[in-house]
Formats: C-alpha cells, structure tokens, sequence
C-alpha cells in the first residue's frame, strides 16, 4: 500500500498546477508509484496471484491514460513519460 507521503511526492512529479491531483499526468504518476511498489512486493511472494492481477489491471489503466494523453497533448505525454522513466 502506498503511503499518503509517496502518493503526494509522486502527484507533485506531473501535477500541472497547485491544486492538481486529478489530471492524466498526475494519475499516471501515482500508479506507476503503486506499480513499482506491487512489484517488488511480487518478487518476493511469488504465489500472491491477487496482487499480480492487481498489478496487471493497473497497468491496463496507466497504458489507457497514457494513450489518452498522447492523443489529447502530445507534449504533456512526452513529459510524464521522461519524467517517470516509462518506455515508450
């Protein structure tokens, strides 16, 4: 689980502005957190075939809005994805 510190430093990697928590960038942002967080958790028990589902439904949903946001604001996509590191 990730904690309220993580999440936030994470939202304050992408957020376009003050008050943002809810935009594509920040989202992508938290869940590759949670991702990196759930994977090295998985290394370590192998059989936890709920979390590994888990794991693969958030990255259906950050590789959808990543898909959304390149289509929407191309710039704001290459951003995030050199931000976070992601290959694309």
């Amino acid at each position: 689980m990730i904690t309220k510190e993580k999440k936030a430093a994470a939202i304050k990697l992408t957020q376009t502005g003050k008050n943002d928590v809810g935009s594509p960038q920040a989202q992508v942002s938290v869940l590759t957190a949670r991702i990196k967080e759930l994977t090295a958790h998985l290394k370590v028990n192998k059989h936890d075939n709920m979390a590994r589902r888990g794991l693969i439904q958030m990255v259906g949903k950050r590789k959808r809005l990543l898909k959304y946001l390149e289509a929407k604001d191309f710039d704001a996509y290459k951003k995030v994805v050199a931000t976070l590191g992601l290959r694309k």
